[in-house]
């Protein structure tokens, strides 16, 4: 599926193919983890995590190498590949000893809102009703003149908000301080449109920032409640957001941006490697696991992205020299494999977009067009995430490889560890050349 254009919408990726039907299904992506685990803090510096670097030895999934047992206890070499224990803050040297050297780097800029609103029910003569919890997803486009700020929300209370009702939210930890009043527009199992009143963009960042919450994924707040903690902390602020985001918008963090500082930047420009920014505002369905067993029956949540006329002439140059494309994040990757696939000029591999859309879902199998090596963090069983990142590399692989992180003890989901993933060779599309940039 895909989102229809219309004038007052981003653009939809119109040329959008799903992956070949899959015989897989959501339960061959599922793995053991302790729940210990899963990380409930960042490493106390960004850039001194750990660093799974696994060397694919065949990235198809009916490969008969692939059915080779999963996993030696000795860690050894087998024919789902080859890993290596590092850390992040080596990226630089290892990027040029595994991927190629002047690697282009493509990270994604987006930044977190404090989408996390708290509020309570007003009755007719402004009694306190029920308590409601919202967490802003996108904002609705406004026809032209329009001063309304109306946004897509998702929302948890006692009982269903009804279309016409009134809450006033207020910051959790003081609810009698500065409230605000916002009017719910439409509502349905769980989701709603809520009308925040005349506010600029500028004046609803100020509302969130006053009001709202970091909305940390659910397995890091309960880590944190099962250990005795709070669900959130004000350093939160500052470690669930990348040092480079710029661009406000996503309900989660892209996560494997997390592990750079600005030194590591300016070592991997330093050491050669190009650095190029592309924008996706990660929606709500990052949290949401498969409900059916039939992949293709999964429809993914639209999310906005855009790419700048610089970063796809980056990639269009990388391209042609031969050097390697390294996607941040699975993020990068739906961003870079939907504009490709949204390109009418396949020569000349994706074009700029100033808004975009996409529900790309990828998985086993999938042709990737543009990302040449992968860094990402270890994902949650039947996630889409995790799917990505086996469409890369190899359902099998990538198991073996998170039984190998397991075994070893490193930190999962968000605040946890990370991995590059090389592609194995021979199975990138071939460019063709261009006398013109085309730009």
């Amino acid at each position: 599926m895909r989102r229809v254009n219309s004038a007052s919408s981003p653009r939809a990726s119109g040329s959008f193919q799903p992956p070949a039907s899959s015989a897989l299904v959501a339960s061959d992506f599922d793995y053991d983890l302790p729940p210990e685990l899963i990380a409930a803090e960042p490493a106390a510096t960004r850039d001194r995590s750990r660093l799974l670097v696994v060397l694919p030895s065949d990235v198809s999934e009916n490969s008969a190498a692939q059915d080779v047992a999963l996993h030696r206890p000795d860690g050894a070499e087998d024919q789902t590949g080859r890993v290596s224990h590092e850390c992040f803050a080596d990226l630089p040297a290892l990027l040029q000893e595994h991927v190629g050297e002047r690697t282009l780097v493509v990270l994604n800029d987006s930044k977190v809102l404090a989408a996390r609103l708290y509020g309570h029910k007003c009755g007719p003569h402004g009694e306190r009703g029920g308590q409601v919890e919202f967490l802003l997803t996108e904002p609705v486009p406004q026809a032209p003149g329009s001063a309304r700020a109306v946004w897509r929300a998702l929302y948890r209370c006692s009982k269903p908000l009804r279309p016409g009702q009134q809450v006033r939210l207020h910051k959790r930890s003081a609810p009698d301080v500065s409230p605000h009043d916002v009017l719910v527009v439409q509502a349905e199992h769980g989701s709603a449109i809520l009308d925040l009143g005349p506010l600029s963009g500028d004046e609803v960042g100020a509302l969130l920032a006053r009001l709202g919450e970091l909305p940390l994924p659910p397995y890091i707040e309960n880590a944190r409640l099962r250990d005795g903690g709070q669900r959130s902390r004000d350093e939160d602020h500052i470690r669930y957001q990348t040092v480079f985001a710029r661009s406000a918008g996503s309900v989660a963090a892209p996560t494997a941006g997390l592990h750079f500082t600005e030194d590591l930047l300016s070592r991997l420009r330093a050491a050669g490697h190009e650095l190029a920014y592309v924008t996706l505002h990660v929606g709500p369905g990052t949290f949401l696991p498969l409900r059916s067993e039939r992949l293709e029956e999964h429809v993914m949540h639209s999310e906005r992205y855009q790419i700048s006329r610089e970063t796809a002439l980056a990639i269009r140059t990388a391209k042609q020299q031969g050097r390697k494309i390294l996607a941040v994040g699975t993020t990068v990757v739906r961003t870079l494999e939907a504009a490709a696939q949204a390109c009418d000029d396949k020569s000349q591999i994706l074009a700029p977009s100033d808004l975009s859309s996409t529900q790309i879902f990828i998985h086993p199998p999938y042709r990737f067009a543009v990302v040449d090596a992968l860094l990402t963090n270890f994902h949650l069983p039947r996630s889409t995430l995790l799917m990505l990142v086996a469409a890369f590399a190899g359902r099998r692989c990538i198991l073996s490889a998170y039984q190998q992180a397991v075994a070893q003890r490193y930190r999962f989901y968000s605040f946890g560890d990370a991995m590059l993933i090389p592609r194995a060779q021979g199975s990138a599309r071939p460019l063709p050349r261009s006398r013109t940039p085309g730009y």
